[in-house]
């Protein structure tokens, strides 16, 4: 297997932390050189999500027509465009436009990058392999808090939160070199009729003998009529897309790292380093994202998301003792490490590998697009509630999302087929129960 196809799409999933986390370390100079109200802020803020949400329902029709490998060329594109056109705005309107295409590029990152790599891996190491892409997002993460430190140190004023916007075009460059460097998916060749193109991708993916993937290719041929996403034959992959999606943000891990300094200070802790925080939630989410990469293949999905959800609620549960009690407030971090421990090794694992499986070669691309787009909405209803709910008590939002756990690890164990080692082309045998 060359690894260069992996290693050229798992930029994507860079480019998706990057970007996601970057806005966090420019908003108070944003406030002053443009003079934004509270609201103002919000929508710069809140563009790029919306533009997360459109672009994750948006790429997987384009994804399937015209294959993943090129429609991420021009997410490659948008990136650039997105981080250098939002470093050099002039106003609130022009970066909530290049914000909102930055964030066309993240949705349409989360549907796409998963696709393509799942197609051109092996299946003994495919959990591991598409593992790559949720790496690169949580490294991305941690980028943009090192780039955001490093650039505050070196400079101030206006300049610094330009080039915090900015420095995001050097990846995007690179995701766009390296994509050009890999072919298109083979298996999308093949099933386009392009078996020419395909052999070639084949050798050069150094993917195996190309007649005995072309065999395997064939027991995946779609029926005619059976090309669209449609709830009469996809039934049970659209659910278990959808449960997963929802569960991943019903744990809270985004409201969590949205508004972590708000629970602190809820608690009590009023001189905790708000850089630390960051920093002890970051290694501890890159360790067990690491973990949930090494074993993946080995362990399987679906008992990775079983000891996930038992994980996160009884540490969700220890975070909403101690605002229920107003005792053990010194266990709040470990308790939320702990947390972020278990949803890394599990969910924050499993979820793109999943979503990348379950549907047949043909409506892969927009199979996944209603994954990422149920994550998305939920990431914005979730993060929008949150701060609403807690404003009247901070432990209830917590009980929710252990509840929502509990009730996930019961789905998890009822209706979720594993699915390792499973090639794509007789995965469908598997998710409906007929093997």
């Amino acid at each position: 297997m060359n690894p260069s196809a992996i290693i050229a799409a798992s930029l994507a999933g860079l480019l998706f932390g990057f970007d996601t986390a970057v806005i966090a370390g420019v908003t108070d100079a944003l406030r002053g050189t443009f003079a934004l109200s509270p609201a103002q802020l919000g929508a710069a803020v809140s563009a790029a999500l919306i533009g997360t949400l459109v672009g994750a329902l948006g790429a997987g029709g384009p994804g399937d027509r015209y294959g993943s490998r090129n429609i991420l060329l021009w997410i490659a594109v948008a990136y650039i465009v997105s981080a250098l056109g939002s470093a050099l705005s002039s106003g609130l309107a022009m970066l909530v436009a290049f914000r909102f295409l930055g964030g066309l590029a993240i949705g349409g990152s989360s549907v796409l990058a998963p696709v393509y790599i799942a197609e051109v891996s092996p299946p003994a190491r495919r959990g591991m392999l598409v593992g790559f892409f949720q790496l690169s997002i949580v490294l991305g993460i941690l980028g943009a808090y090192v780039s955001n430190f490093v650039i505050g140190q070196a400079t101030d004023g206006e300049l610094a939160w330009r080039l915090k916007l900015g420095v995001a075009a050097a990846p995007a460059i690179l995701f766009l070199v390296l994509m050009l460097r890999v072919p298109q998916s083979p298996r999308w060749l093949f099933h386009r009729g392009r078996t020419g193109e395909a052999k070639e991708a084949l050798e050069t993916l150094s993917m195996g003998d190309p007649d005995t993937l072309f065999a395997q290719f064939a027991q995946g041929a779609t029926a005619p009529g059976d090309a669209r996403l449609r709830w009469s034959v996809h039934r049970r992959p659209i659910l278990l897309a959808i449960g997963l999606a929802m569960f991943n943000q019903l744990s809270g891990i985004n409201a969590i790292l949205y508004y972590l300094g708000d629970i602190f200070a809820a608690a009590g802790f009023d001189t905790v380093s708000a850089d630390l925080q960051a920093v002890a939630i970051g290694v501890a989410n890159l360790a067990a994202t690491l973990l949930g990469m090494a074993i993946i293949d080995r362990v399987g999905r679906k008992p990775l998301l079983l000891v996930g959800a038992f994980g996160t609620a009884a540490a969700l549960a220890a975070v909403a003792l101690i605002y229920s009690t107003g005792q053990g407030q010194a266990l709040l971090l470990p308790a939320l490490i702990g947390f972020i421990l278990f949803f890394a090794i599990s969910q924050g694992a499993v979820i793109w590998v999943y979503l990348s499986e379950i549907f047949p070669t043909a409506v892969r691309a927009r199979g996944q697009s209603l994954g990422s787009a149920t994550h998305w909405g939920m990431n914005a209803l979730i993060a929008f509630g949150f701060p609403v709910v807690a404003q009247y008590t901070q432990a209830l939002p917590f009980w929710l999302f252990a509840g929502a756990m509990l009730v996930q690890a019961g789905v998890i164990w009822r209706y979720f087929p594993e699915t390792r080692g499973v090639a794509l082309e007789t995965m469908e045998r598997t998710v409906e129960g007929r093997e």
